[in-house]
């Protein structure tokens, strides 16, 4: 599975913390890691809108699997992330959490609070959180008996937001452009992008962003 790791301006410290705890799982269930957000207080500035934008991109052109994002509460990268079609983010802060929303709501996100509750021990947190998120057959159900309403419940859910939105190309090219070359426009990011996104339409308007 190809995971993204993205961080905004308000907890770009804590990257270097959370990306050895991702790498060091994804070692171990052998994921490969991609870290696109900021790296540091220096780097590329985005927020958790641009995080949003970023997490559309690249799970709906398959050039991630998966996306962990967060912020200081956690709570504007969840609106941000759930805001786009294809997108599926759970709020997370604690392994708990990671497991129920695997098994349960078998999304391909996850928010988490970088700031708030992130004291001593969270390294370990952290750790515990993306071995519950990334390991085993997802989407199982919990407790088992309860598989089947809850498979079905999760695609009848996918089909509302799909059906409420707009096509995710148009929506991007609704937007004040400003905000996707903002948030296309980290080296990391153009990497993962360019490296492994699927050919198509959304593929050429980003690059398009890129090129320019």
């Amino acid at each position: 599975m190809k995971i993204a790791l993205m961080n905004e301006f308000s907890q770009a410290s804590k990257n270097a913390a959370v990306l050895q705890e991702l790498q060091a799982v994804g070692a171990e269930q052998q994921h490969s890691i991609f870290n696109v957000g900021m790296s540091d207080d220096n780097d590329h500035r985005l927020t958790y809108i641009h995080l949003g934008i970023m997490a559309g991109i690249l799970l709906n052109t398959k050039a991630v699997d998966f996306v962990v994002s967060g912020c200081g509460t956690g709570q504007g990268a969840l609106m941000s992330l759930n805001a786009h079609p294809g997108v599926t983010c759970g709020y997370c802060i604690d392994p708990a959490d990671a497991f129920l929303f695997a098994q349960i709501n078998n999304g391909n996100a996850l928010a988490l609070p970088f700031a708030k509750g992130f004291g001593w021990g969270a390294e370990l947190n952290i750790r515990y959180i993306f071995e519950k998120a990334f390991s085993g057959e997802k989407g199982q159900g919990y407790p088992p008996e309860r598989k089947e309403s809850q498979v079905t419940n999760a695609g009848i859910l996918n089909q509302v937001k799909q059906a409420m939105g707009k096509d995710f190309l148009q929506g991007l090219q609704s937007l004040d452009q400003e905000l996707v070359t903002t948030a296309v426009g980290g080296e990391r990011f153009q990497t993962c992008f360019l490296e492994n996104a699927q050919q198509c339409p959304l593929k050429d308007y980003v690059r398009s962003i890129i090129a320019a």
